[in-house]
C-alpha cells in the first residue's frame, strides 16, 4: 500500500485548519461569554459560604465553563506546526534519503539531502501541477523526481540532457550533441556494494563539473526495461544508445555509470515528474563529515 505523504499533510491542515478558525472566530468567544455568566452567579458569596470559599467556586465554574474539548485543543495546537511544515515542504525545500549506490560518489546510501521546491517554478500541492515557472533544470543538475515507470518511487540522478539534445552513449563514453564529454582521470574509488575498487573520474558537462564512477573494462549491454514513451526517440545498438531527448523532457544518469537504472534503460523523465533540485547533504549518521553542499 502506497500512503501520500503530501495529500495526508494536506487533509491534516484543511482538518486542523477549519478547527482552528471555528475556535478562533466563534467558539472562543461563546467560551468566554459561558464563563461569565458562571462566574456571576458566584459575584456575591452565597449564604453560608465565605467570601474565600466562594472565590474558589467561582474560579472553579470559569475552568469548568472555559474548558476547551481535546480535539479542539489539539487542532488548534498543532494547526500551526503544520502549516509550517506543509508550506516549507511544498513551496522551498523537501527531505529525501538516499536508497542506493546509484549516485556515487557524489552522493551515498544513507544521505540524507535537501531538495530546492522552486528553482524550476512553483508547483501546486498534491496536484503537482505548476503555475508559475521559474526555470528550467540544466545540463549536470542533480534532481529528485518520480520514477516515470512507477510514480509512486522518487528517484535522484543527474541531468545529462535537456530538450532537444542528442545523447549518445557509446563503449562507456558519452556524447552531446556530437561532442565527447571530457573525463579526467582522478583516481580509484571503494565501492562498497561491489566490495571492490572503482575508476573515479572528474566530468565536465558544459560549466558544471563533477566525479563519476566508471569501470572501463566491464562491458555493459543497454537494453530497454519497458517501453516508455517517446521510445522512437532512442536506437540501441551493441554497446550504447542514442537517444534525441524530446520537448518538457529530460536525459539523466546516476553518476555511479555502470550500477544506475537510469534513461539509458526506462527513457526520459517528463518536467511535470520532477520534484526539484538536491543541493545539500543535511545528514549522514555514519559519517557527519558529509555535511554540506555538492555539485
Amino acid at each position: 500500500m502506497s500512503w501520500d505523504f503530501a495529500l495526508i499533510l494536506f487533509v491534516l491542515l484543511v482538518v486542523t485548519g477549519v478547527v482552528w478558525s471555528l475556535d478562533y472566530f466563534f467558539l472562543r468567544s461563546r467560551r468566554r461569554q459561558r464563563a461569565a455568566a458562571e462566574m456571576a452567579r458566584y459575584d456575591a458569596a452565597p449564604a453560608g459560604v465565605g467570601s474565600a470559599e466562594a472565590a474558589k467556586l467561582r474560579r472553579e465554574a470559569y475552568e469548568k465553563a472555559h474548558k476547551v474539548p481535546w480535539f479542539i485543543e489539539y487542532c488548534v495546537s498543532f494547526f500551526p506546526v503544520i502549516l509550517f511544515v506543509f508550506v516549507l515542504r511544498s513551496f522551498i525545500v523537501e527531505p529525501f534519503r538516499i536508497p542506493s549506490g546509484s549516485m556515487l560518489p557524489t552522493l551515498q546510501n544513507g544521505d540524507l539531502i535537501l531538495v530546492n521546491k522552486f528553482d524550476y517554478g512553483i508547483r501546486l500541492p498534491v496536484i503537482d501541477r505548476k503555475v508559475v515557472p521559474l526555470g528550467n533544470p540544466d545540463r549536470g543538475d542533480v534532481i529528485v523526481f518520480r520514477y516515470p515507470v512507477d510514480t509512486d518511487v522518487d528517484y535522484i540522478k543527474r541531468v545529462v540532457g535537456i530538450p532537444g539534445d542528442e545523447v549518445v552513449y557509446r563503449n562507456k563514453v558519452l556524447y552531446l550533441n556530437g561532442q565527447e564529454v571530457p573525463l579526467e582521470r582522478a583516481g580509484e574509488f571503494y565501492e562498497p556494494d561491489r566490495s571492490s575498487y572503482v575508476g573515479e573520474f572528474i566530468e565536465t558537462l558544459g560549466a558544471d563539473t563533477h566525479r563519476i564512477l566508471l569501470d572501463r573494462q566491464r562491458r555493459q549491454d543497454l537494453m530497454p526495461i519497458t517501453d516508455y514513451p517517446y521510445r522512437k526517440n532512442c536506437n540501441y545498438f551493441s554497446g550504447g544508445v542514442r537517444c534525441v531527448v524530446p520537448e518538457a523532457h529530460y536525459f539523466v544518469m546516476g553518476d555511479n555509470r555502470d550500477n544506475s537504472l537510469d534513461s539509458r534503460y526506462w527513457g526520459f523523465v517528463p518536467d511535470e515528474n520532477i520534484v526539484g533540485r538536491a543541493f545539500f547533504i543535511w545528514m549522514n549518521f555514519g559519517d557527519l563529515g558529509r555535511i554540506g553542499r555538492f555539485n
